[in-house]
């Protein structure tokens, strides 16, 4: 108990905090407070991973999304904050409707759930160089880690292997094959075959293929839309993908295999923006645009982990750069931080000691809570 006070003491001597009783008991290991840095206002949880744990916040089975704080309590949780940048317009696309799905990497349960797609189809600010894949979460020992996830998986029939390149993703890449699971959920997956690897708006592709495959063999070749079933998963390819899809017949065995593979295995974890690598503000980061913003960094030990979100854009505080963020982030004690969405999908959700159900913290610049994909639970 000493060594989190004196950690809560140091903290409060390196961030200004306007609220006369800053510090707020949630849980076993987890604080908040308020923070007011200048014209820079928002909420820090800090999080001992060794009296708690973190996990994947995921809508319900069957939507595409959902509230921030209905997730939290639908998960039992104590503490939730909202996770990666995600597809949430397609107005370049005529006719074909946004997915809602993350741009990166996700785990839950120590199940791979989705891959990255490529930089030229993310959704929010560009990756840094070198960083795609780039996701924040737990190892199987429970320890805090940031690191990158690609993707490694291939599709047999007879003789022929094909590499896998997507996974339940939004966008694949141009001439590439993907996997769909009944995880991918009920969105349309039409939106696969858009853009290509530099440019998300630019047009469709007409040259596409599908293969349904039930228990080893292929049961159909076309999407048949909406939820997958239980035990079905889909493949999708789009130009060279598609020519070597088109060879399937109804029927034939296959086998699929596919894996996130990294320096580290993760537990649980969701993709990001790397802000902070090894105690150094990543190259380049905006210094101009202030803006509502997410981040979750860890201490150099990956015991501790602090969740920030800051508000704008309304009378709440001015929002920050992403340059300014990661300052703050190092000011806090993180050594490695990503960060997560921001603007209107900044959002914070906590259950107070005694109250029955989690409410939102933070005041959304939408003016209300919006519905996302996936968020970071704190138990």
């Amino acid at each position: 108990m000493g060594r989190v006070l004196m950690r809560i003491a140091l903290t409060l001597a390196l961030v200004p905090v306007a609220s006369p009783d800053p510090v707020l008991w949630v849980s076993p290991g987890v604080v908040a407070r308020e923070i007011q840095d200048g014209q820079v206002s928002g909420t820090v949880l800090e999080v001992d991973l060794e009296r708690a744990r973190v996990g994947v916040l995921r809508p319900p089975s069957g939507v595409a999304r959902a509230r921030v704080s209905d997730m939290v309590n639908g998960a039992g949780a104590v503490a939730g904050v909202n996770g990666d940048f995600f597809d949430i317009s397609e107005r370049a696309h005529p006719g074909v409707p946004p997915t809602f799905a993350p741009d990166g990497p996700e785990v839950a349960d120590g199940r791979p759930v989705r891959a990255a797609v490529p930089d030229g189809q993310r959704f929010g600010p560009d990756a840094p160089p070198g960083t795609s894949g780039t996701v924040i979460g737990v190892d199987r020992r429970g320890v805090g880690r940031v690191a990158r996830l690609a993707l490694s998986g291939t599709v047999r029939t007879g003789a022929r292997t094909i590499r896998l390149r997507g996974l339940n993703q939004f966008a694949l890449p141009v001439g590439g094959v993907g996997l769909y699971t009944p995880a991918w959920g009920p969105a349309s997956r039409a939106r696969a075959f858009c853009g290509n690897d530099l440019a998300r708006n630019a047009p469709c592709t007409l040259d596409t293929a599908a293969v349904l495959v039930r228990d080893g063999k292929v049961a159909g070749t076309a999407d048949p839309g909406g939820q997958l079933p239980s035990g079905t998963s889909l493949l999708l390819g789009r130009e060279a993908g598609a020519a070597e899809l088109r060879t399937f017949r109804p029927g034939q065995k296959v086998r699929i295999s596919s894996a996130l593979s990294g320096s580290v295995r993760f537990r649980d974890a969701l993709g990001g923006l790397p802000l902070l690598r090894g105690g150094e503000p990543l190259p380049g980061l905006d210094a101009r645009f202030r803006s509502p913003r997410t981040a979750v960094g860890l201490a150099p030990d990956g015991r501790r982990m602090y969740v920030v979100v800051l508000d704008g854009r309304r009378e709440t505080g001015s929002g920050e750069t992403a340059a300014g963020l990661a300052a703050m982030m190092l000011r806090l004690g993180a050594r490695d931080a990503v960060l997560l969405d921001g603007g209107g999908s900044s959002t914070l959700a906590v259950r107070m000691p005694g109250k029955p159900t989690a409410t939102v913290r933070n005041t959304p610049s939408d003016g209300h809570e919006r519905a996302v994909p996936n968020g970071l639970a704190i138990y």
